[in-house]
């Protein structure tokens, strides 16, 4: 490896991660269409290595089958479901776990030979081992949260939904960041910013990612379902059951009431503030600067949209998808604007 003295930053390198990244956003689609197909819970098992293959005969089907109807999700919701339809949905979540799999050794196979041909520095090349060490957390997490919903619940704990999504958010931010820096002689003309104006963006990257985490709160109790009017909650503009359960400080979590009407305002307003934040940033951006900028307000505006549509559909799921999909563009974009954001001296 080169020493930290010596860094080289390599175009491959840069593939490699972004590669990476756009897995990862796959990964968060197929999450989007196993929970929207309520597939999540139709394997019952957690086994990082054989769990790669899906039942290969019949007594292995009706295995698996047999276990699924032992939850409370077939016994309450899918009672009387049949092979052929337990085989849908077994799909979609057997083919997300696998696809985690496959962004696991695409990670790390490049990584090992980056490192032994010394094409990224000891520094990078730690860094890289711990996103990769806690992409086998997010693993772990995955399957946290899939047991949350085998003995009990018919759906996973909005709480571990919220942490899952939220890790793998965080998994993609770092490496989409790691490959910014790798760009090279390719790096983008320094976009001027106040210090304050480059405070401001990590704090809407914050907001952005907070009201990302409340979608997962509305997906985990299903709460799009409910109040698909807009711009009032079936005619109120706050609805009267917002704080129904005890202690209060649940409702922000636990009341698909509540959490909706948070989610639903919290999107328009950093929609708000990122336009913003765009809009006194534009005078002193040049070129390719003015076009990232153009591209972040656009995708605000276009996410804010997704998010009422996806309402109005009552969650129609390529619209849900979509919406999902906008939100890890808009995450992509902020990232891009701040990576060019430098202080003027």
């Amino acid at each position: 490896m080169t020493t930290d003295t010596q860094p080289r930053r390599t175009a491959p390198v840069a593939l490699w991660l972004f590669t990476c990244c756009g897995m990862i956003f796959i990964m968060a689609l197929l999450g989007a269409i196993t929970r929207l197909t309520q597939s999540g819970l139709s394997i019952t098992d957690w086994n990082p290595i054989m769990g790669a293959l899906p039942p290969l005969d019949d007594a292995a089907w009706q295995k698996a089958f047999d276990a699924y109807q032992h939850i409370p999700q077939y016994r309450i919701l899918n009672s009387g479901m049949d092979l052929a339809a337990f085989k849908t949905i077994f799909f979609w979540e057997w083919f997300h776990r696998l696809w985690g799999r496959m962004i696991g050794f695409v990670f790390l196979i490049p990584l090992i030979i980056f490192a032994v041909r010394r094409q990224i520095t000891r520094m990078l090349a730690l860094r890289l081992t711990g996103i990769f060490a806690l992409g086998g957390l997010q693993g772990f997490i995955g399957w946290f949260m899939v047991e949350s919903g085998l003995s009990e619940r018919t759906f996973v704990s909005p709480y571990r939904l919220a942490l899952h999504l939220g890790f793998a958010l965080l998994l993609y931010c770092l490496i989409f960041w790691v490959g910014l820096g790798q760009l090279g002689d390719k790096a983008p003309q320094p976009l001027p910013v106040t210090r304050n104006g480059k405070r401001a963006g990590w704090a809407l990257l914050c907001l952005l990612a907070t009201t990302i985490i409340w979608g997962a709160f509305v997906a985990g109790l299903h709460a799009g379902e409910a109040y698909n009017t807009w711009p009032m909650m079936d005619g109120e503009w706050f609805p009267n059951a917002a704080f129904t359960l005890l202690p209060s400080w649940v409702n922000a979590f636990e009341n698909l009431a509540l959490v909706q009407f948070m989610h639903r305002w919290l999107g328009p307003t950093t929609m708000l503030l990122l336009l913003t934040w765009v809009g006194l940033h534009m005078k002193s951006a040049t070129g390719q600067n003015k076009k990232w900028l153009h591209a972040l307000g656009g995708m605000a505006l276009l996410q804010v949209l997704l998010g009422i549509t996806t309402l109005l559909t009552h969650v129609e799921i390529v619209v849900a998808t979509a919406h999902q999909a906008g939100a890890i563009t808009l995450l992509s974009l902020m990232l891009i604007n701040l990576k060019r954001a430098t202080v003027k001296a």
